[in-house]
């Protein structure tokens, strides 16, 4: 029998600082038992949907703490306060004691990682995220144009099964006469229950804009996220073995805010709704893997969106490929080169810089020799020279607001 799980309360007078953003090694998150408290950042790109005083039975430091990340806000108690204090080793017992708790957690982690995504699409992709399902025959007329005819064919089916009184509906049957005969491998629909599901490379898990029942984890292989837009395909991100991806339109039952495409041949288990409520009782260690992974997401999406502040373009490039190198974990002081699994071009659209900007700051960040295009792929031999230019640009554009004052 499992030892019971021992909590501990904590007091802090009004006015106190609970954590302090940018402080690394966070081990513990907290849960507002009385009084409230005030979360606020030093940079703020956009303002917390949720606002930014909280009570009695919210929480916060839960990102920073399972995600392993320095904190990414700062709390303040307004008021005299006592705390739960959570630390992270406890997080699967919590949950198994607790479940409610557990969805609370993961619902408005859920929420915040939904408006996040919407923010941080307007910004750099200068696109508006919608839930429009029309935008599947969008989809579809992208992948016709680039002569993705498997890929088209998806698109299409799912927008006339989703929009059956869509204005484009008679376009797209026409669309699929026309290809059919040009059709490589046509995906077959998973039977009922089948839990794990096999995937080539280059087939369509499901689209942006599509209706979403199941969450995913990857068993083998691996699997790109994306964005369609009028700009063409937009890499969000690429998963791999353990990872999980789905999870919003699963939890929120609304359409999938990315496509998920196969990277390379995979092998995926689908978790449905009834599925994931009997997983929060019985395997506790997937919700806190769950609950880290969203945790992760929304950490780098605050990054991300620091990002879009950074004036000098050149910085914003450097700084993305910093983001990503602490994404994955990175040591620098272990790896002497590394291969990124994007091109420039993805680092381009990454930032949302124009195609003349990221023509000629893609060219300037290639004038530097520890930089390689190698497989389509960026690499670079010393690794060390990203986080050194990175700083040493970002010192430059606070020298310059800093006369500008």
């Amino acid at each position: 029998m499992a030892a019971p799980l021992q909590l501990t309360f904590v007091n802090f007078a009004a006015k106190s600082y609970i954590i302090v953003e940018g402080k690394k090694n966070a081990d513990r998150f907290f849960i507002i038992r009385t009084g409230k408290v005030r979360l606020s950042k030093e940079v703020q790109v956009v303002a917390e949907e949720s606002g930014d005083t909280l009570g009695p039975g919210d929480f916060f430091g839960v990102v920073s703490t399972m995600s392993g990340q320095s904190h990414i806000e700062t709390a303040q108690a307004l008021t005299d306060v006592t705390l739960i204090s959570v630390l992270k080793d406890q997080f699967s017992q919590l949950i198994q004691n607790n479940a409610p708790v557990a969805m609370k957690i993961i619902m408005q982690f859920s929420k915040r990682m939904r408006y996040l995504d919407e923010a941080l699409t307007r910004i750099t992709l200068k696109d508006k995220a919608t839930d429009d399902l029309s935008h599947l025959f969008n989809i579809g007329e992208y992948y016709a144009k680039n002569n993705q005819i498997d890929q088209a064919f998806y698109a299409y089916q799912k927008y006339i099964k989703c929009c059956p009184d869509g204005s484009s509906v008679k376009e797209a049957v026409e669309r699929l006469k026309k290809i059919a005969p040009y059709i490589k491998t046509q995906q077959q629909a998973p039977k009922p229950g089948e839990m794990v599901r096999s995937y080539k490379k280059d087939s369509i898990v499901f689209c942006e804009g599509e209706p979403g029942e199941e969450l995913f984890i990857i068993q083998k292989g691996s699997v790109k996220i994306i964005k369609i837009t009028e700009s063409g395909e937009i890499l969000l991100a690429v998963l791999k073995s353990g990872d999980i991806f789905g999870e919003m339109a699963l939890l929120e039952s609304k359409p999938r805010a990315a496509g998920a495409v196969a990277y390379e041949d995979c092998q995926l288990m689908a978790v449905n709704r009834e599925n994931f409520k009997q997983m929060i009782l019985a395997q506790p260690q997937l919700i806190a893997r769950l609950t880290t992974l969203l945790s992760e997401r929304i950490w780098i999406l605050y990054r991300q969106l620091a990002n879009t502040l950074l004036s000098d373009k050149l910085a914003k490039l450097y700084d993305m490929l910093q983001i990503q190198l602490d994404k994955k974990r990175v040591d620098v002081d272990a790896f002497t080169n590394y291969s990124f699994d994007f091109g420039l071009k993805e680092l381009i659209n990454m930032v949302g810089l124009s195609q003349a900007d990221g023509a000629t700051y893609g060219k300037k960040l290639m004038e530097n020799k520890s930089f390689q295009i190698m497989n389509d792929k960026i690499f670079i031999k010393d690794i060390k020279e990203i986080a050194k230019q990175n700083a040493y640009l970002r010192k430059m554009q606070q020298m310059g607001q800093n006369r500008i004052k």
